[in-house]
């Protein structure tokens, strides 16, 4: 009688010990290689990279667009003032002979 119960107390400790690893085995998400890690980086990469090629296309559209809509005397001031905004950005001076003429503020 001691080795019936000796063997059923076994099977159930074997079953209950499958079990047991079966749960663990089945839940939760599972591991990425590092295989699967750089080929999943590297499609992000390349989303990336083609949604800032649309952005910058979308941005150079809409400037060209309005671009176009100004006149020529508009384009020639527009022009200027972006050379100037350059120079005061590279925290450079206006050249010699332009501070020469320029005329004088009274204060």
């Amino acid at each position: 009688m001691l080795k019936l119960y000796l063997k059923i107390f076994l099977i159930i400790i074997c079953f209950s010990s499958k079990a047991q690893t079966d749960d663990k085995k089945g839940t939760g998400p599972k591991d990425k290689t590092f295989k699967e890690q750089l080929k999943a980086e590297k499609f992000n990469r390349k989303q990336a990279r083609e949604q800032r090629r649309k952005e910058r296309a979308e941005k150079k559209a809409v400037r060209k667009y309005q671009k176009r809509l100004q006149t020529k005397s508009v384009l020639k001031r527009m022009k200027q003032s972006k050379k100037k905004s350059e120079r005061y950005n590279q925290n450079k001076r206006e050249p010699f002979f332009i501070r020469l003429f320029n005329k004088k503020k009274k204060a």
